[in-house]
C-alpha cells in the first residue's frame, strides 16, 4: 500500500516535491522522479497512453529554459495526468474504448492553458468508458484499483487521473465530471477535487458525456494546488458555445462566519454508522472554525439527482456517442452500452417534460438554500470492494452518485475534500455552492483542510479601502461580506489625512484630505470586490460619505471612503489616534 502523507488516509502525491525550505527541483528532475515513481508503484492500469520518458523530459527542459529566461509560469514543472476523454495533441484519445480512438492535432483548451502556464503532461489515464460510471472499473484497459486500498474501487469515471495523483506520480489530475466523476474518486483516494461551475473551464477538445452537464475538473493533494490549476484553465473560449465568464457581481470570498446547510438525519441515512459519525465530525470541525451550520431536508436535491439516469436526460448520453455504440464495436463495455443504448428511443416529449421538472427543481433548490453560503454533504455513500461492483455493477454505481448527481443538473459548484476515515478507508465531504460562488466554496473548504486562503480565483476584483464602520467587527461590515468582498490586508494612508468622528447612527468617522504637513497617517483595511458589487456599494452610500482616490503610505492610490469636508467640519478631530479602532478603544468601545 502506498504511503499516506495527507492526513489519516491521504495520498502520497507530494512524494517528489521539495521539503519545506528546500530549493524547488527543476521541471526535468521532477519528471525524472515521476517516471521512477511509475516503476515503483507498478500500476499499469492507471495509464492508457504514457508518453515516452525522453519526450516528457524534453518538455520539462523547455519549461526550465522558460523559467531561466525570466518567464513567470504559475505551474512551472507541475506534472499532469489527463483523463483519456480530454485531448492532448499527438496522443490518441480513446474515451476508454480502443475502437473510438483518434489522434488530435491540438490539445483541449484546458490542457493547452495548463502547459502554457508551465505544466508538463505525463500521459492519458484510464477511465470508465465514455465517462459513464462512478466506479472506475468499466474499461477494457482494466479496473483501476484504489491508491490506498487495492482491493477496493478507485471511483470513476476519472479513476486513472485521481490514482496518478494519489500515488505521488502527478501533481495535478485532469478529470471530467457530469455526475460526480471529479469528486467521488477524490473522496475514495484522500484527495481534493474541484468541480467548477459549468462553463467556467471550456470543454473544447473534450469527448462529451452529457454535453449540457459536463465539467472539466482537477485533482490535487491540496486545495491551494487544485485552485491554482483550475484558475489557469478558467476563461471563455469562442470555440465552446457553453463557456461562460464570471458575472460582474461575482462573490470573491465567503463571509468570516459562513452559514452552511447540512443534511438532516434522513439525508444521512445512506451512510453507514461510521460514515455518519465521520460526517458529523467534519461538520463540528467546520463549526469550530467559525461556520454556523443548520440541518435541512435535502430530499428535493436527491430527487433532482434521479433525473440524470432514471429520467429522459440520459438521452444526452445517446446524443454524445450513441450512434457509435449502436455499431456494436467489440471494445464496448456491456454495462456502458446498455445504459446509453437504452436512451435511443426516448421521445422528445418526455425529454421536454423532464427539462421542465429540472427547472422546477432548480427553483426549489434555490429556495431551500436561500440564506446559506453553502451546503456541506458527504461526497459519496461508501467505498465498495471490486468484487461488489462485479456482482452488481449498476446498483453499486447508482448508490455512489447519491450526493453528486444533482450538482451539475442544478448548476452548482462543488469542492470535495478529505474528512478522515470511515469503514476502513478514506471519507470525504463536499462543499456545494450556487453557480459562480466557487471561491466561497473554496474558502469554506479551506476551513476543513486548514489551508491559508489563496488569491481569489475570479480575477478582475476592484480594491476598496475602508477606515470606519465597515472595518471588520464594526456595525456596517456585513455590507462588505454580503456583497462577497474579500479581505486583502491592512493599509495606512499617506500623512495627508484627518479623521473626524461624525454624529451619525451608527457612529462612523470621516476621512478628509489635508494640505501637506496638516494631516496624519490613518490605518484601515483593503478589500476586494467585484465591479458590480463596488457599484452597488457606491449607489447605497449615505451622505456625507463619498468614494474617491485615497493616497496610501506606499505611494499607491486606491478607491476608498472619504467624507465631504463641509459635513466633516462639525466632527471631532480624532486624527491623533491613528485610526477608528484605536479611537474606539481609547473611549472604551
Amino acid at each position: 500500500m502506498p504511503t499516506a502523507t495527507n492526513g489519516p488516509m491521504g495520498a502520497g502525491a507530494d512524494a517528489h516535491l521539495p521539503a519545506a525550505g528546500a530549493a524547488a527541483p527543476t521541471a526535468e528532475r521532477r519528471a525524472e522522479a515521476a517516471y521512477r515513481r511509475i516503476e515503483e508503484t507498478g500500476r499499469p492500469e492507471v495509464w492508457i497512453a504514457l508518453r515516452p520518458r525522453e519526450e516528457t523530459l524534453a518538455d520539462a527542459r523547455a519549461v526550465d529554459a522558460r523559467v531561466r529566461s525570466g518567464e513567470r509560469l504559475p505551474l512551472a514543472g507541475l506534472l499532469v495526468a489527463v483523463k483519456d476523454n480530454v485531448d492532448v495533441a499527438g496522443l490518441p484519445t480513446t474515451a476508454g474504448c480502443p475502437a473510438f480512438a483518434y489522434r488530435p492535432e491540438e490539445s483541449a483548451t484546458a490542457v493547452r492553458r495548463l502547459t502554457d502556464a508551465g505544466a508538463v503532461v505525463l500521459g492519458k489515464t484510464n477511465m470508465d468508458q465514455f465517462a459513464t460510471g462512478l466506479v472506475g472499473t468499466r474499461s477494457p484497459y482494466g479496473a483501476v484499483r484504489n491508491a490506498l486500498l487495492p482491493s477496493r474501487i478507485a471511483g470513476g469515471s476519472s479513476s486513472g487521473s485521481a490514482v496518478a495523483v494519489a500515488l505521488g506520480i502527478a501533481d495535478i489530475g485532469v478529470g471530467t465530471d457530469t455526475a460526480g466523476s471529479g469528486r467521488v474518486p477524490a473522496a475514495l483516494n484522500g484527495l481534493v477535487g474541484v468541480k467548477p461551475t459549468l462553463g467556467l473551464v471550456p470543454t473544447t477538445g473534450v469527448v462529451p458525456a452529457a454535453r449540457p452537464f459536463d465539467a472539466v475538473t482537477v485533482f490535487a493533494t491540496s486545495l491551494t494546488a487544485a485552485q491554482r490549476a483550475v484558475a489557469v484553465m478558467t476563461g471563455p473560449d469562442p470555440a465552446d458555445p457553453r463557456s461562460r465568464r464570471w458575472p460582474s457581481g461575482v462573490r470573491l470570498g465567503a463571509p468570516p462566519r459562513p452559514r452552511v446547510a447540512v443534511p438532516d438525519e434522513a439525508g444521512l441515512a445512506p451512510l453507514s454508522v461510521e460514515g455518519r459519525a465521520a460526517f458529523r465530525f467534519a461538520a463540528e470541525r467546520l463549526e469550530a472554525a467559525g461556520a454556523r451550520t443548520e440541518a435541512i431536508d435535502i430530499g428535493p436535491l436527491l430527487a433532482a439527482a434521479r433525473l440524470l439516469y432514471d429520467g429522459a436526460l440520459v438521452a444526452e448520453r445517446y446524443a454524445a456517442v450513441g450512434e457509435f455504440i449502436a455499431g456494436a464495436p467489440a471494445d464496448c463495455d456491456p454495462t456502458v452500452a446498455s445504459i446509453i443504448l437504452a436512451a435511443a428511443d426516448i421521445p422528445a416529449s418526455r425529454l421536454a417534460a423532464d427539462l421542465e421538472r429540472l427547472d422546477r427543481y432548480r427553483a426549489e433548490a434555490a429556495a431551500l438554500l436561500d440564506g446559506f453560503d453553502a451546503l456541506l454533504s458527504p461526497t459519496t455513500t461508501d467505498h465498495p470492494e471490486l468484487t461488489a461492483v462485479r456482482a452488481d455493477p449498476v446498483e453499486v454505481n447508482r448508490r455512489l452518485g447519491t450526493y453528486t448527481n444533482f450538482v451539475n443538473l442544478l448548476d452548482m459548484a462543488a469542492v470535495a475534500v478529505p474528512a478522515g476515515t470511515a469503514d476502513g478507508g478514506p471519507f470525504g465531504v463536499s462543499v456545494i455552492t450556487r453557480g459562480f460562488d466557487d471561491q466561497a466554496g473554496i474558502d469554506i473548504a479551506a476551513l476543513l483542510t486548514g489551508e491559508q486562503a489563496a488569491e481569489p480565483w475570479p480575477d478582475g476584483g476592484r480594491s476598496l479601502v475602508v477606515f470606519g464602520a465597515h472595518l471588520r467587527g464594526q456595525p456596517l461590515h456585513h455590507r462588505l461580506t454580503e456583497l462577497g468582498a474579500r479581505f486583502a490586508g491592512e493599509v495606512t494612508t499617506a500623512p495627508r489625512y484627518r479623521l473626524l468622528a461624525l454624529e451619525t447612527e451608527p457612529a462612523k468617522p470621516g476621512l478628509v484630505r489635508t494640505p501637506p504637513g496638516e494631516g496624519g497617517r490613518i490605518s484601515g483595511e483593503r478589500w476586494s470586490l467585484a465591479p458590480a458589487a463596488l457599484g452597488t456599494f457606491l449607489a447605497e452610500l449615505p451622505s456625507p460619505m463619498t468614494l474617491g482616490a485615497v493616497e496610501l503610505a506606499d505611494g499607491g492610490w486606491e478607491t476608498g471612503f472619504q467624507c465631504d469636508a463641509h459635513a466633516a467640519a462639525g466632527g471631532s478631530d480624532i486624527t491623533g489616534h491613528g485610526g477608528w479602532r484605536a479611537y474606539l478603544d481609547a473611549r472604551g468601545g
